[in-house]
């Protein structure tokens, strides 16, 4: 990130956490279906956690210091986490 903000952009973009997740519950279990189902949550989760990059730059714009931002940033992000699964749940998707 320090020569270019792109490619490390693109690099912390890489769901590394997600893969190795499936990749583990596979070897652990064999068990397709809960990979699939791992899966899907991962998505329906992903959209919450865009909160935090939309809230983050606009709170520093706003003249906010990095560790508030980040803070409050990270805050919403939660309280969205929280509301996205209430949601889900009234429209019959299981996390």
């Amino acid at each position: 990130a320090k020569r270019s903000t792109f490619f490390g952009a693109i690099l912390a973009s890489i769901p590394l956490v997600s893969v190795m997740a499936m990749i583990w519950l596979y070897i652990d279990t064999h068990d397709l279906a809960q990979v699939v189902q791992l899966s899907r949550s991962i998505f329906w989760l992903v959209i919450p956690s865009l909160v935090l990059f939309i809230t983050f730059p606009l709170l520093i714009r706003l003249q906010l210091p990095f560790y508030a931002a980040l803070c409050a940033a990270v805050i919403l992000m939660v309280i969205t986490y929280f509301m996205a699964i209430n949601i889900l749940e009234k429209f019959g998707v299981n996390l």
